[in-house]
């Protein structure tokens, strides 16, 4: 047997085991009431903030942070870190103006919040529709990462052997989200979460005693590997070169730090709590993990490029998606070696758990918001809320198609970079209207609709006219050119449009804003009372 299939085959079994223990789960999770809309989207608010810390950790730390990040720091160096920091950085912004106030003011989705002192019906169907257009953005960034790490495996760039992988990802989502409900996706979040900190730990732990703990030289390493000497260490390998890449960096920062607010599956983990100090105490637990993963990651990148070299990571995988496999492999003893056959195999098995875990966690909130939104709004009289579950299973199947159909056509980009489109679409139509919703006692139902619609339909129509859909050689159709919009994430144009458009919704409104409502929010939202 080649080491090739020696690892592949391990791969499998530990990735089979993962699937067998998170199947179980599900089936024991599924055999207690799964009825009531409280179970199904919130697990009966039995978590504990530790419990619930893990989870959140679990669902943040995606492919993107576990693949992608590592991949962009290996090829690009200092400019890879953005995304480290701006994803370490925007759970700030969670942490002091949202994970409390939300925990008040909502039963289970983003909506609730807003819903509270304006007319539902608009702008449930408004928020619903940004929160499932998020939610599969997100989605297709962890399919495409579970392609890279099968091609890997399989030693080629298989294209069935990708596209069989991203379907079979997509039918273990369904059947997880469908039969335990967000009880089983907390505790196969926690379960996953443990497994990626336990793998980053040994990894790094690996690449510092490769070079005697002494970080210096595991940074001149990697420069001298590179080929860009110490221009590797240094601002400007993909974000300098002019002042539409400065442009790109600081959009994409922008998208970074303020869309994890904005996230449909961050916000609904913060309902499965029996309390805002509980909410509140359960993301300083998932600061510590997220802080800690994002650092080793930064080791994770660099030990990469110096030990692998950026020329076998874009060989692999353009986009770089298979840096720490790789590292992983060479770490271990080599390719044909026991020790990196066994590493490989055990890293590779940990990513697709992340993969399944986040795929479960995001498939989950966007259900919720198309039965708990759209269609509730949508149907008169009122969905019961079993009826309403029932609703959520079968849109939880329709999802998971138009994720794989997605995930199958963007195959070719690098994970962290898809999901940075996701953070910005986030960051532009449901942030704005969040806090305004929280903090602006003259929003009003108007201003609500088009704060959401004014973030929502500029970014998603700037990513299609953008080189990432068209117009250069890396681009999703790289045969035709609609490229309009130079820069390839959109959130420095369409964040503050969506602040624009929901303030002049507002002043153009001729309704006046509820001062009670507002006042009853507020209460609700700083002290708890009458919290659900």
């Amino acid at each position: 047997m080649t080491g090739n299939h020696q690892m592949l085959a391990l791969a499998l079994a530990l990735f089979s085991a993962f699937v067998a223990v998170t199947l179980g789960i599900t089936t024991w999770v599924s055999r207690h009431r799964q009825g009531s809309a409280e179970e199904f989207y919130a697990g009966g608010r039995l978590f504990s903030p530790m419990e619930n810390g893990f989870a959140i950790a679990g669902d943040y730390m995606s492919a993107a942070s576990f693949l992608g990040i590592s991949g962009l720091i290996a090829l690009f160096g200092y400019d890879g870190l953005l995304y480290s920091v701006g994803f370490l950085v925007a759970w700030l912004v969670v942490l002091f103006l949202v994970a409390e106030l939300v925990r008040n003011c909502g039963r289970f989705t983003l909506a609730d919040v807003i819903a509270a002192r304006m007319r539902e019906r608009p702008v449930r169907i408004a928020a619903g529709t940004s929160s499932v257009t998020v939610s599969v953005l997100y989605l297709v960034a962890q399919m495409v990462g579970a392609g890279s790490l099968v091609a890997l495996l399989l030693g080629g760039t298989s294209e069935a052997a990708q596209s069989w992988t991203v379907i079979a990802v997509g039918a273990l989502m369904v059947i997880y989200v469908s039969l335990g409900g967000m009880r089983a996706t907390t505790w196969i979040q926690i379960v996953k979460a443990v497994l990626l900190m336990g793998g980053a730990i040994a990894l790094t732990v690996l690449v510092l005693v490769r070079f005697h703990g002494d970080f210096d030289q595991l940074l001149r390493t990697a420069a001298e590997r590179s080929g860009h000497g110490d221009a590797f260490l240094a601002p400007g390998l993909r974000y300098g070169g002019d002042w539409t890449s400065r442009f790109d960096f600081i959009s994409l920062g922008l998208a970074l730090v303020l869309g994890t607010a904005g996230l449909p599956h961050i916000l609904s983990r913060f309902y499965t709590v029996p309390t805002a100090r509980a909410a509140r105490r359960s993301v300083v637990w998932s600061i510590g993990l997220i802080g800690g993963f994002y650092l080793m990651t930064i080791v994770l990148g660099f030990g990469a490029a110096a030990i692998v070299g950026p020329q076998a990571v874009r060989g692999s995988n353009a986009a770089g998606n298979t840096a720490v496999p790789l590292l992983a492999l060479d770490l271990g003893g080599g390719a044909d070696s026991t020790g990196g056959t066994v590493l490989f195999a055990i890293v590779a098995a940990i990513a697709f758990a992340t993969i399944l875990a986040v795929v479960a966690g995001i498939t989950l909130a966007s259900s919720a918001s198309v039965a708990h939104d759209l269609y509730a709004s949508l149907r008169r009289p009122r969905a019961k809320p079993r009826s309403e579950v029932a609703v959520a299973r079968t849109a939880a199947v329709g999802i998971g198609v138009v994720a794989i159909a997605l995930g199958l056509l963007a195959r070719d980009l690098n994970v962290a970079f898809l999901v940075g489109l996701a953070f910005a679409v986030a960051a532009s139509a449901n942030l704005p209207v969040l806090l305004y919703s929280l903090f602006w006692g003259g929003f009003t139902t108007r201003g609500a609709v088009w704060s959401v619609y004014g973030g929502l339909i500029p970014s998603v129509v700037l990513v299609l006219l953008s080189p990432v859909v068209s117009g250069s050689p890396d681009s999703l159709f790289p045969g035709v050119d609609f490229q309009y919009f130079p820069l390839q994430n959109p959130g420095l144009v369409s964040i503050p449009l969506g602040f624009l458009a929901g303030w002049l919704g507002t002043v153009t409104s001729a309704e006046d804003p509820d001062e009670a409502k507002h006042a009853e929010t507020e209460v609700r939202s700083l002290t708890g009372a009458g919290a659900v």
